[in-house]
């Protein structure tokens, strides 16, 4: 006993820290763990408990699926639990995998292996019923999860009813499979969280996981989430009519209509299966999404049947996983940046490496509480990571390697750009320059303004924000409206067509709609979508003003943070000044069916509209205007109060309901007929 006593706390303490990483990545979507790390304490903990079985706890890691579901959403009971992988992290690890089944069940019949790309998302459990989707759940810790249908709803290549043309219908199918954001999808997420001064994700499946878990749909709809169907469950799946095996099975889910990896492969083999992976460990790198190994099975459900699970693991399957890319370098300089909100970010400028196909020399520290964290200085050796990244990290400092003359790094008392106090409110981590003139945080704001989502000024790019400001010509948002040709033409490479087009494109932004011009003033935890909800809400700059931190905290979707921050907006006396200028410029600061009162039709007056599905001719925009102008009210949801359901292709849930409660619908054409369009 004497001899295991270090054993013994070494184990209790490896359960400790990887039950605080699962409790922190799958209940608080907020990993404080790399998974390379996490698979090598588990590991370790794995090894040690079969050393010395004595050791082995109910509570430990190991002898459990994960960790206890969030309670923000409905919790259920997987029909059929969703089990995690053995991971395999070579092929010789593969090799014993392979050895180990047929340990289990020995066969002298010639073995088949489907191998199909890991996607690095959040898993999702789907339920069909008589083929028509009833119910979609988060993995949660694998036997319970979260019930999230109406964000599940929200992606597009989830199947609202199955397709059984040539198929027998089925009363009730169960699905597996990975919710994920395209890469070109992950990057326009995280420029916008940066414009509204949000923190960015780090990575596809964080975003992917706390996309999924958006109370509010309207939010999982505009991140354009994607899926890969991967597992099919069928009562009667022994049944040669249904399918066999599992690349029939894939085969079947794509008619069925899912999206399956198109990158799957049937190997006759394991040297075909490591030839695939092989392949993969730099193909990968090509893909539009992120993925971190491969999964194997073994593609007969008979076999699949005979070997059955461990209490965790499948026996007929094994995540092979490519290992973390990582590389030393050296930090040469640790840069301040100042965002529009004034924020403070401490960027590592690195000796150029490359890391994941891409190359890196910078990688941003976030904050002081993770400078301090890493202790990280000016010419320290570091490991710098971006496996299944899409920013650069630092992971590691290596202090053996560190020269004897540096000197702790410190945020600077005051704004590296305008020279001002800088703060750091309590309970936060963030410093920030609080100097509302200071020329960051004024270059910062007008490229907010002008972005797609806000005002979309197009012709106003990065470098003409900073001539603009750094000659005197803007100050603020609204000195924009101000600007004639001849001061655009006083800067460089600005033609005399150039600035009459850019004049032009500025007071076309004019007419941009007030949740834009709300969006586009930069306050702080505001989105796009948030907007939309506040203005629809307060269809008046008068009327937001006016109101109540509580009464815009009680707005669906609209937290206690985002109401205080728009209320503080709205009472400092420079932002009140900004707005009467605003007025003054005739920017939209009322909602459109508040000022197009002239143009009502009396077969729309006092009538609610919801649109739904995907329109032959018109855009969703479009026909929400058309409808608003002529006198009617456009909402969202369908309920008792909806008069019309206008229904496009694939119309999904809405149409269900408004035919469940008899609300008339109309196509696009007879839309345009009402409206007199035809």
């Amino acid at each position: 006993m004497i001899q295991i006593q270090p054993q013994a706390k070494r184990t209790e303490e490896l359960r400790q820290l990887l039950q605080q990483a699962s409790y922190a990545y799958y209940v608080l979507d907020a990993p404080t763990m790399e998974d390379a790390v996490y698979d090598q304490l588990y590991r370790e903990l794995q090894q040690l408990e079969t050393q010395y079985p004595e050791l082995v706890t109910p509570d430990s890691p190991t002898q459990r699926v994960g960790e206890r579901p969030t309670t923000h959403f409905t919790s259920v009971r997987h029909n059929i639990p969703l089990y995690s992988l053995e991971n395999a992290f070579n092929i010789d690890e593969l090799q014993a995998w392979d050895q180990r089944w047929r340990r289990q069940l020995p066969t002298t019949d010639s073995v088949e292996y489907v191998s199909e790309l890991k996607i690095d998302g959040s898993a999702l459990a789907l339920t069909y019923q008589d083929g028509v989707l009833v119910r979609g759940a988060t993995r949660g810790d694998g036997v319970t999860g979260e019930e999230i249908t109406q964000n599940v709803r929200t992606i597009r290549s989830i199947p609202l009813r199955l397709n059984f043309d040539g198929i027998e219908p089925i009363e009730r199918v169960e699905v597996r499979g990975e919710a994920f954001l395209p890469l070109e999808v992950f990057k326009q997420i995280n420029e916008e969280r940066q414009k509204a001064g949000e923190q960015l994700f780090a990575n596809p499946r964080n975003a992917a996981a706390g996309t999924l878990r958006q109370l509010d749909s309207r939010i999982v709809a505009r991140r354009r989430l994607d899926f890969f169907a991967y597992t099919l469950h069928i009562p009667g799946m022994d049944d040669a009519s249904i399918a066999n095996t599992q690349w029939e099975a894939l085969e079947l889910l794509q008619k069925m209509g899912f999206r399956v990896n198109p990158n799957h492969k049937l190997c006759l083999s394991l040297s075909e299966v490591a030839e695939y992976y092989q392949y993969w460990d730099t193909e990968r790198l090509n893909l539009p999404y992120m993925t971190d190994g491969v999964v194997v099975k073994l593609n007969s459900f008979k076999l699949q049947e005979q070997l059955g699970f461990t209490q965790k693991f499948p026996r007929w399957a094994v995540a092979l996983k490519y290992p973390a890319e990582e590389a030393p370098t050296r930090v040469e300089n640790i840069a301040v940046n100042v965002g529009r909100t004034g924020a403070l970010t401490p960027l590592a400028e690195m000796r150029p490496v490359q890391l994941a196909g891409t190359t890196v020399s910078r990688a941003t520290l976030h904050n002081s509480d993770r400078i301090a964290q890493l202790d990280i200085r000016i010419g320290d050796t570091v490991i710098v990571r971006k496996a299944g990244e899409i920013i650069p990290e630092v992971v590691r400092v290596i202090k053996e390697l560190r020269p004897a003359d540096t000197e702790p790094f410190v945020m600077p008392s005051h704004c590296p750009v305008c020279g001002q106090p800088v703060v750091r409110e309590s309970g936060e981590a963030v410093t920030r320059c609080v100097n509302a003139s200071c020329a960051a945080i004024l270059k910062g704001s007008i490229e907010h303004w002008v972005s797609r989502d806000a005002l979309d000024i197009k012709g106003v790019g990065e470098k003409l924000v900073h001539q603009l400001v750094d000659k005197g010509l803007v100050h603020s948002v609204a000195d924009l409206y101000d600007l004639t040709e001849a001061q655009l033409l006083s800067l460089e490479r600005m033609g005399q067509k150039s600035a009459q087009k850019l004049v032009e494109a500025i007071a076309q932004s004019k007419n941009q709609p007030w949740y834009r011009v709300l969006y586009g003033l930069g306050i702080r935890h505001v989105g796009s979508v948030n907007a939309q909800l506040i203005t629809e809400k307060y269809p008046t700059v008068e009327k937001l003003e006016a109101a109540k931190q509580s009464d815009i905290e009680g707005i669906y979707g609209i937290g206690a943070e985002i109401a205080q921050s728009v209320y503080q907006w709205f009472h400092i006396d420079a932002n009140q000044a900004l707005i009467e200028r605003l007025k003054t410029a005739d920017l939209q600061l009322v909602s459109e069916e508040t000022t197009n009162v002239g143009d009502s039709n009396p077969k729309f007056a006092g009538k609610t509209f919801v649109i739904t599905g995907t329109l032959p001719t018109l855009k969703r925009d479009e026909a929400k205007t058309l409808v608003q102008k002529a006198g009617g009210k456009i909402t969202d949801s369908v309920s008792k109060k909806t008069d019309y359901l206008v229904v496009g292709e694939d119309a999904g849930s809405k149409l269900e309901k408004a035919q469940a409660l008899g609300i008339s619908q109309l196509t696009e054409s007879q839309l345009l007929k009402l409206l007199e369009y035809e």
